[in-house]
């Protein structure tokens, strides 16, 4: 790792802050941050200006401790809903990277989806008197637990989540993502779609893409997609899942609000016989690398997990010093195009014909069985 001058700085003043960087430098605070924990993109005269600036100040990540030790725990509480899932799980390393080196220490909690746990988990990190918050979970907008923390003057920063009043958010632009499958799939000439999700009442997350889906196929004067509420028993079980569908056989595009949902879907259609793009189109959200490696390679939304906790580490950074709360713009988001796409079958497009029942789940296990 290249080492700038303000590492090798031996006297420093408590008094001297990235803030008193930044102002000399002559940008904010998150950029300085960032020239200096070598932690994301700035142009060469900005990188130059902030390391002049830290030199000639006396400043590094190390006196920042120092100056606050006394007065401050050093550490930041993260709430995500899970670590088993990868793209929380590389959220949590992009904040990390960029908290290495400033003296401050994660404290991480997970509350499996729920909301209770939530509110548990932030007590919990209050009572450890962390300096700052950094949360993904249920209704950030309607926790008591967060409401706390803001009274108490603990700067929050959000990752996930679309933008919620006074909480700053690093996040992808759920709807436009959304819209975007809703173009590809209009574009191949799909009508009968359907939106697919776990935990739709409680995630923002999803409602949003599920808003995205529905206006751009409207836009497009296609019907109405169906949207399917999912049990944690439907989407961990493939036979059930496979039910559902079954009782769907004239649908040709699924949308669904993450890869784990759509790779379940794409197992449950071989369950029914059905061929995934030729009988049923399928896209996923979130663009986990394991979609890469199937047998036929998942089209999704791919997003950039550890640039969000990178920026949201930046952000709660930025808050920590006492800049205001700025909402950034979105993360960008690219669409995957794997191989589960394609035009629906004739005779499932033409919107005058449905598609022969496919044979019933027990029947297959019937079959199954006296094979």
């Amino acid at each position: 790792m290249e080492t700038f001058p303000y590492r090798r700085v031996e006297q420093v003043k408590a008094k001297v802050t990235i803030k008193d960087v930044a102002r000399r430098a002559g940008c904010g605070i998150a950029t300085a941050s960032r020239v200096l924990n070598n932690s994301g993109p700035a142009s060469a005269d900005v990188r130059s200006r902030v390391q002049k600036a830290a030199q000639d100040l006396g400043f590094s990540f190390s006196a920042l401790g120092r100056a606050l030790q006394s007065s401050r725990s050093m550490t930041v509480g993260c709430l995500v809903p899970s670590l088993a899932n990868p793209v929380f799980a590389e959220a949590v390393q992009g904040l990390q990277t960029v908290l290495a080196g400033t003296g401050y220490q994660l404290l991480i909690a997970s509350s499996n989806y729920d909301g209770a746990a939530d509110n548990d988990a932030i007590a919990t990190l209050i009572a450890k008197e962390v300096d700052g918050l950094i949360v993904t979970m249920v209704a950030p907008e309607h926790s008591a637990a967060l409401a706390l923390a803001r009274t108490r003057g603990i700067p929050v920063a959000l990752m996930f989540h679309d933008p919620v009043a006074g909480l700053p958010s690093a996040h992808v632009d759920n709807g436009a993502a959304a819209r975007e499958v809703a173009r590809r799939f209009g574009d191949l000439g799909h009508r009968r779609t359907a939106f697919l999700a776990l935990r739709f009442a409680s995630s923002d997350r999803s409602r949003n893409r599920y808003a995205g889906f529905l206006a751009e196929c409207r836009l497009r004067g296609l019907p109405d997609p169906v949207l399917i509420e999912l049990t944690e028993t439907e989407a961990n079980t493939p036979e059930r899942l496979a039910q559902t569908l079954a009782a769907l056989p004239d649908l040709t595009a699924i949308f669904a609000s993450n890869d784990f949902l759509a790779i379940a879907v794409q197992k449950a259609a071989r369950l029914l016989g059905w061929r995934v793009p030729r009988d049923l189109s399928v896209v996923g959200f979130d663009g986990i690398e394991i979609g890469r490696l199937l047998d036929v390679p998942l089209a999704t939304i791919e997003t950039e997990p550890a640039a969000m906790g990178r920026q949201a580490a930046l952000t709660l950074l930025d808050l920590l010093q006492g800049g205001a709360p700025v909402q950034l713009p979105p993360l960008p988001f690219t669409f995957r195009a794997g191989a589960t796409l394609a035009p629906p079958r004739a005779d499932r497009r033409d919107d005058d014909r449905v598609a022969p029942r496919p044979p019933s789940v027990l029947s297959l296990k019937t079959d199954l069985k006296q094979g």
